[in-house]
C-alpha cells in the first residue's frame, strides 16, 4: 500500500465518527435557552443560554444483562411539538400553572428514546422505553459537566458513614454548604434541589419530577473535577424492623440493580431550572408543570387549612385545671382553640398509638379517639394522625379504612426515610389509597417532592426539609436564620414544605438555646409571621401550644387567618441566603412577607403590583428592640403609600408580614 493511500484510508477512519455524527437542537419558546443534542458513539446534550454553555452531559441507561441506552446509537425518529395551555392548580401557590414550552422527541433503534423539553425557565429530560416485557434497570449514568468551578449551595446526606450503601438511609433534611464543584466532599452524597451560582446573577438549580417506579436521584462529585455525577440506590434485598420506635425497615442487603419496571414506560424528568435573578427561582412551577394530571376525580373533599399541633411544644400547656399530656383532656383543649380561632384541623402526633408495637390499631388507654372525633365534628375541627412508616405500610388498606370510618380526616406518614424504588412505590400507593378513601396525607422524614402534590392531590405536604423542629434539639451555634433565607430558592421550588412555624417565643443569635419541651425560634416575633407568606405549606402548622398563642391573641389572629394556598404569587426581591420579599393573592386579599439574614437590612417593598385604587395594609414589623428582644414587635394598619413603595427596617434575623385589602 503506498504512502498516499494509506494516509487517505486512515484519514477516511478517522472522519467516519464526525460524519456519522448527528445533531439536533430544540430553544425555548424566547429562544433564550437552547439545547443541543449530539448523537454520535453516545448521546450527549448540552444546555446554552445566551451563546454560553451552562453544562452538558453523556446521558445513558443500562439494563441488567449489559445492554446500555444510549450506546451506539441509531435514530429512527425526531419529533418537535410546540405547548402552550394552562393546568389548574386548587391547592398550590397559584390557581393557575402556565405551561409553555417546545419539545423535541428522539426515538431510537432498540425501542427506547430521549424527551427533552424546554422552558422560558429552565431544560428537562427524560427516557422513554417501548418494550413488552419487563425491563431491570442497572444503572442510568449522567454526568453534569459545567464550564467552571461555579460555588454551589450542597445539603448533603445526613450520615457521615463510609460507604453510599449506609448514606442511602437519610432523612433528606440537611442545611446547605456553600463551597465550590470540586471542594465538595466527595466522599458523601448530594441530595436534592441542588443550587449551582454560575455568576452574573445566573443559576441553574438541580431536581428530579414525575418520580414513579424508580429511585429518587443523589449527585455526588469527584474532587478536582467539576461535574457532578447521578448517584440511585440499589433496590432493597434483605431488610429488617428497627430504627425509630421499630417503625422503619433497615436495609441490610441490597440487588445489584436500581429498578424492576414496566418495559413500556416514561422514566422520571431530570431538570435544570435557570435563573437571571434570585427572585425567579422564588416563583418557579417546573416540578408541577412536569408532574403527572391529577388521578383523583373528585377533589371536592380535599381541604387545605391550618393545624393546631402538639409534638413541637410537647403538649406544655399551662393555665388549665389538668395534667396535660397525651389525654382527651389535652386534645380538647387543642381541638377548642382551633375551633375559637377557625383553625382546620388537629393533629395527634406521635404518642396516640402504643409505642413499640408498629401497630396502629393499639391506642393507648388515655386517648379515646371515638370520642375526640364526636367533640371535634361538633366544633368543625377536622384530626390528623400520625403514623410511622412501618405501622402504616404493613397494614395499608385495613389502617386507612378504620380510622376513615371513624371519621379521621387523613395521616401524617413519618419516618420513610429512603427514596428507593420501593419507597417510592410506597408513597404513590399510599396516595392513591388515601385518595380512595378521602384522606389527606402529609408525608414527614421524606425526600424532596417531585410533583406528587399534582398528581394526587390529596398529598397536602411533604418534609424533606430541615424545618423549625431542630431548635428543640441543636446547639448554640446552629443557624437557622441563615437556612430560611436559603430554602425558598432552592428547597420549595420542588414543592410544599412541611416546615412547621409559629413559635412564639423567640431569641436573638446569642441567647438561642435547645429547650426540647419549650422550645424557641431564633430570631424574631416577625420573622415568624413572615414563613406563613414566604414558605409554601397547604397544610401549615401552628406549632407552638395554646396557651401561648392566647398570650399573643394579635399574633394568633394574624396566622389563623392567613391563606395556605393562593390565587396568585409574586417574587418581589431577593438574594439566597441574604434576604427574600414575596407577595401572594387569595381572593382580593394580598399578604406580602420579608425576612432578612442576621443584617439589619432597610428594604423597599414595591406594591406596584396592586395597581390603582385606595389599600391600607396591616402590618406587623420588628420592634425598636427586636434586636434585643426578639419578640418585640409592632403593628400598625395604615394607608398603602401612593407611590407603592413601603419602606420596612428588619432587624437581625428579622422579619415583616402584611394583610392588604382595598378600601
Amino acid at each position: 500500500m503506498s504512502k498516499n493511500i494509506l494516509f487517505a484510508f486512515l484519514f477516511l477512519m478517522g472522519a467516519i465518527p464526525s460524519i456519522a455524527q448527528k445533531n439536533y437542537q430544540v430553544q425555548s419558546p424566547n429562544r433564550d435557552i437552547k439545547v443541543e443534542v449530539t448523537v454520535a458513539d453516545k448521546v450527549t446534550f448540552a444546555i446554552v443560554q445566551d451563546h454560553s454553555e451552562v453544562m452538558n452531559s453523556a446521558v445513558s441507561m443500562t439494563l441488567q444483562g449489559g445492554e446500555v441506552l444510549g450506546a451506539n446509537p441509531k435514530v429512527l425518529k425526531v419529533t418537535k411539538t410546540s405547548v402552550d395551555k394552562e393546568i389548574p392548580s386548587p391547592f398550590y401557590k397559584k390557581d393557575v400553572v402556565k405551561d409553555i414550552y417546545n419539545e423535541m422527541q428522539i426515538s431510537f433503534q432498540g425501542n427506547y428514546g430521549l424527551v427533552f423539553r424546554v422552558y422560558n425557565d429552565g431544560v428537562a429530560y427524560r427516557f422513554t422505553t417501548k418494550r413488552k416485557e419487563p425491563i431491570v434497570i442497572a444503572d442510568e449514568e449522567a454526568v453534569y459537566n459545567f464550564p467552571s468551578d461555579y460555588k454551589t449551595f450542597t445539603a448533603y446526606v445526613n450520615s457521615t458513614k463510609p460507604t453510599f450503601e449506609e448514606q442511602f438511609f437519610n432523612s433528606f433534611e440537611q442545611p446547605y454548604v456553600n463551597e465550590t464543584i470540586s471542594s465538595l466532599n466527595d466522599k458523601r452524597l448530594k441530595i436534592l434541589p441542588l443550587l449551582v451560582d454560575l455568576g452574573d446573577g445566573r443559576k441553574v438549580c438541580i431536581t428530579e419530577a414525575d418520580l414513579e417506579d424508580f429511585p429518587g436521584m443523589f449527585l455526588n462529585n469527584e474532587t478536582g473535577k467539576t461535574s457532578l455525577k447521578a448517584v440511585h440506590a440499589p433496590y432493597p434485598k434483605v431488610k429488617e424492623q428497627g430504627g425509630h420506635n421499630q417503625l422503619q425497615m433497615l436495609v441490610k442487603e441490597r440487588e445489584n440493580y436500581i429498578a424492576k419496571t414496566s418495559g413500556t414506560r416514561s422514566f422520571p424528568w431530570r431538570a435544570f431550572i435557570i435563573s437571571r435573578n434570585d427572585k425567579e427561582l422564588a416563583d418557579c412551577d417546573m416540578v408541577y408543570r412536569l408532574a403527572s394530571p391529577s388521578r383523583v376525580n373528585d377533589i371536592s373533599w380535599i381541604k387545605p387549612g391550618k393545624v393546631a399541633w402538639d409534638w413541637w411544644n410537647a403538649w406544655n400547656l399551662y393555665g388549665v385545671d389538668f395534667r396535660a399530656g397525651i389525654n382527651n383532656e389535652t386534645y380538647k383543649y387543642y381541638i377548642d382553640f382551633a375551633a375559637e380561632n377557625g383553625i382546620e384541623y388537629v393533629i395527634l402526633d406521635e404518642g396516640w398509638a402504643v409505642n413499640k408495637k408498629a401497630d396502629l390499631m393499639q391506642v393507648v388507654p388515655e386517648i379515646d379517639l371515638p370520642e375526640l372525633v364526636t367533640y371535634a365534628d361538633g366544633k368543625n375541627v377536622g384530626l390528623i394522625l400520625w403514623a410511622g412508616y412501618w405501622a402504616f405500610h404493613r397494614d395499608m388498606e385495613n389502617v386507612v379504612k378504620h380510622y376513615a370510618d371513624m371519621g379521621i380526616k387523613g395521616f401524617k406518614v413519618d419516618f420513610m426515610d429512603r427514596d428507593d424504588q420501593e419507597m417510592v412505590r410506597f408513597i404513590n400507593e399510599a396516595s392513591e389509597l388515601c385518595a380512595r378513601y378521602n384522606m389527606l396525607v402529609d408525608f414527614h422524614g421524606m425526600y424532596k417532592p417531585t410533583g406528587a402534590q399534582r398528581t394526587w392531590p390529596n398529598v397536602i405536604n411533604y418534609e424533606g426539609v430541615n424545618g423549625l423542629e431542630q431548635l428543640k434539639w441543636s446547639p448554640k451555634g446552629y443557624d437557622q436564620v441563615i437556612y430560611d433565607v436559603q430554602i425558598p430558592f432552592i428547597r420549595q421550588f420542588a414543592g410544599p414544605m412541611d416546615y412547621t412555624q409559629g413559635a412564639m417565643r423567640n431569641a436573638i443569635k446569642k441567647n438561642y438555646n435547645p429547650v426540647n419541651s419549650e422550645p424557641m425560634s431564633q430570631g424574631t416575633r416577625c420573622r415568624q409571621l413572615a414563613t406563613y407568606v414566604i414558605f409554601d405549606s397547604p397544610l401549615n402548622m401552628l406549632c407552638d401550644n395554646p396557651s401561648n398563642y392566647k398570650r399573643e391573641p394579635e399574633c394568633t389572629a394574624f396566622i389563623a387567618r392567613i391563606p395556605t394556598v393562593w390565587d396568585e404569587t409574586l417574587g418581589l426581591d431577593g438574594k439566597v441566603g441574604e434576604y427574600i420579599t414575596m407577595a401572594r393573592r387569595s381572593g382580593d386579599e394580598w399578604y406580602v412577607g420579608g425576612l432578612t439574614n442576621w443584617d439589619k437590612r432597610d428594604i423597599t417593598v414595591d406594591l406596584s403590583f396592586l395597581g390603582e385604587g385606595f389599600y391600607e395594609i396591616e402590618l406587623f414589623k420588628d420592634g425598636i428592640n427586636a434586636d434585643r428582644a426578639a419578640c418585640d414587635y409592632k403593628r400598625v394598619v395604615m394607608p398603602v403609600p401612593e407611590d407603592r413603595q413601603l419602606k420596612v427596617t428588619l432587624f437581625p434575623g428579622g422579619g415583616f408580614a402584611g394583610r392588604i385589602e382595598r378600601r
